[in-house]
């Protein structure tokens, strides 16, 4: 089966919003909020921090599911630990999830960006994975945040001269960190609108 991940709106070297699904070796399930990033058609990475349960399910099996979805509540649920051993298929993918696909690793490898704000070094791994099926149950275009923070940069920047000095300061924190989180994983709209919020704020 070809598989072509633009067919969910995944491009090249973007960064996506997921909620991975792994097992453990007793065969227990476990799901994360997970960004991942499109490498090409059929080939995705991620970066997880060790310490993770997500983390060592995928160094002891080499695999995992990566489930895409615009629920907020199953992002939230997934962070605190709030799914079900109900809330999962047989195959291990989130039930009823819009889509999902199923990864096989290909490589992991210790790698930290010195300029990460968590400040962990040496203590991420960068899995690489193939992707080796690709399961679409609703038509959906997977998350990129970006679009998100430059809306609500919009909404500060339309703000910040009605404001007081202190609101304004809290504003402009605010936009130090969209502009950064949008150069990481935008497209290149998102990072060129930032690039106009940033020129505008600095005439």
């Amino acid at each position: 089966m070809r598989i072509d991940l633009s067919e969910i709106g995944m491009l090249k070297g973007q960064q996506y919003e997921t909620i991975i699904t792994t097992k453990d070796t007793a065969g227990n399930s476990n799901a994360a909020p997970i960004g991942i990033i499109c490498r090409g058609n059929d080939k995705v990475m991620c970066r997880i921090f060790k310490g993770s349960t997500t983390l060592d399910n995928i160094i002891s099996q080499k695999e995992f599911i990566v489930n895409i979805s615009h629920d907020p509540l199953l992002f939230t649920w997934s962070l605190l630990d709030n799914l079900q051993k109900e809330d999962f298929s047989k195959d291990n993918s989130i039930k009823d999830i819009d889509c999902y696909f199923k990864c096989k690793v290909t490589s992991l490898k210790e790698a930290v960006k010195q300029s990460d704000p968590i400040r962990k070094k040496s203590e991420a791994i960068v899995i690489k994975a193939d992707v080796v099926d690709l399961t679409v149950n609703r038509a959906v275009k997977v998350y990129n945040r970006a679009f998100s923070y430059v809306l609500e940069s919009l909404v500060h920047m339309s703000r910040i001269n009605i404001v007081d000095e202190k609101q304004q300061k809290e504003y402009l924190d605010r936009l130090k960190e969209a502009y950064r989180v949008v150069k990481k994983v935008g497209s290149k709209k998102d990072k060129e609108a930032m690039d106009n919020i940033k020129n505008k704020l600095n005439e």
